[in-house]
């Protein structure tokens, strides 16, 4: 079980990461919306084309990411308000301090992450 001041630690740290990555991010539509009607300005010939349309996707494949991220943060916040930050939700025991220090969004603990990575493999995925 972490004590509260771990709480507290985890706590300014996930805060801290969704301020870092809404401070990166910006307004995703926003910059999508702008490096469209960039795309749309130019007269470009087909390889520029090609390559700001790459842009573009890797643009849109970020921010998915970035998206995906900021609502696992929210999650673990929300673990930690309810009580359950911190406990493996696959066998119920303490994900060690050392793996949330690395990955605080995490909600496996190291055994059943490795062993999911494992099931993953076995499956192809």
């Amino acid at each position: 079980m972490l004590t509260p001041a771990k709480k507290e630690y985890f706590r300014r740290l996930l805060n801290k990461q969704a301020e870092e990555l809404l401070k990166k991010s910006g307004n995703p539509v926003v910059t999508i919306a702008q490096s469209v009607a960039e795309t749309v300005a130019q007269p470009l010939d087909v390889v520029d084309k090609a390559a700001v349309e790459l842009d573009l996707d890797l643009n849109i494949h970020m921010k998915e990411r970035e998206r995906k991220l900021f609502l696992k943060i929210r999650g673990a916040l929300g673990r930690l308000d309810d009580g359950t930050y911190g406990i493996c939700k696959e066998c119920g025991k303490a994900i060690s301090f050392t793996r949330l220090r690395v990955r605080p969004v995490t909600t496996l603990c190291i055994h059943c992450k490795k062993k999911q990575e494992a099931e993953e493999r076995v499956r192809g995925l």
